[in-house]
């Protein structure tokens, strides 16, 4: 069963870091906690038109927030660096953002 490329790639993860990171290609998206490197470098290659060098993923655990005196934690995700190859073109809505 193919699973549609929407659902392994959520959101673009805009941070200061990730920003940074965009003069080497490298963009940053959160990502389905089931998928592997080679779902999200095709998912990627198919939503956005490039060419996928490499893949790098991460779990970010959730954090304690309170607010007033209740407490709780936000929800963990899984994270994707995706770096693309040199004679790609970059992705147009991180490109807008800079």
């Amino acid at each position: 069963m193919k699973v549609a490329p929407q659902e392994i790639v959520l959101a673009p993860v805009i941070t200061e870091a990730s920003m940074a990171n965009l003069a080497l290609k490298k963009y940053t998206f959160k990502v389905a906690d089931s998928a592997t490197k080679i779902d999200i470098a095709a998912a990627v290659e198919e939503l956005f038109g490039v060419k996928v060098e490499k893949v790098n993923t991460m779990h970010v655990r959730g954090r304690m927030r309170r607010q007033g005196m209740h407490q709780g934690m936000t929800s963990g995700y899984k994270k994707a660096i995706v770096t693309l190859k040199a004679d790609s073109k970059g992705i147009p809505f991180f490109e807008s953002m800079v």
